[in-house]
């Protein structure tokens, strides 16, 4: 049986031309579906636990050699913290201005610690050598700036502070931002509760399941 290219040719370029506006109207449907409704759902959920447990994994791992004091249980406490933040912006594909915010957190805070470093270095040698000079108290600019802002102004700043990377974004953006930061938040607390009731469900199976001492 002989084909005929062109009747093969047009029923590719239909096939592809179909394809194309079925993944335009799925990336149109997601584009209207407002960015908070994913926290919501399960698959969404389930995606966080994965990536939530395996950076606790690590977290994990890093910790194994330290004591068991209370400045080293503030440590953990903080990895784990931050570990969870992680995992929720991975989670959020970098979609929004506070999940590249917090990816891009560990690199500045390694900046900073450097630039701390380098200038007690420079604190040190200027104390030794006696070059450092008395300097006089400086007024905070911003703290007058903040005295002086209307209340709704001062608000619009306070929540810019508590969403990351929104420090000094418009109020529509704040807003945004904050709705699907909020749900995201909302999502990692049922996430954490779920995993904290498992391990101790877990851990409260096993010790029942233990045989009892024997007497000597």
């Amino acid at each position: 049986m002989i084909t005929n290219p062109v009747t093969n040719a047009n029923s590719d370029r239909s096939i592809r031309r179909k394809k194309k506006k079925k993944s335009a109207a799925a990336m149109s449907n997601e584009n209207h579906q407002p960015s908070h409704a994913k926290w919501k759902s399960e698959a969404q959920q389930q995606i966080y636990s994965s990536k939530l447990i395996q950076a606790l994994s690590q977290v994990s791992l890093n910790n194994n050699n330290t004591g068991s004091s209370s400045a080293s249980a503030l440590r953990r406490g903080r990895a784990v913290r931050e570990a969870a933040d992680r995992a929720l912006a991975v989670a959020a594909k970098g979609r929004t201005r506070w999940s590249r915010a917090i990816l891009t957190s560990r690199v500045k805070l390694k900046f900073r610690k450097q630039k701390r470093c380098r200038g007690s270095a420079a604190a040190t040698v200027a104390a030794v050598t006696g070059g450092s000079r008395s300097r006089k108290p400086r007024f905070s600019v911003s703290k007058l700036r903040a005295k002086s802002l209307p209340t709704v102004q001062r608000k619009v700043e306070v929540l810019g502070r508590l969403v990351p990377g929104c420090r000094k974004q418009p109020l529509p953006v704040i807003l945004e931002e904050a709705t699907d930061y909020i749900a995201a938040l909302e999502m990692q607390v049922r996430t954490m509760s779920a995993l904290a009731d498992l391990l101790s469900g877990s851990g409260a199976a096993s010790s029942s399941s233990a045989p009892p001492p024997t007497s000597q």
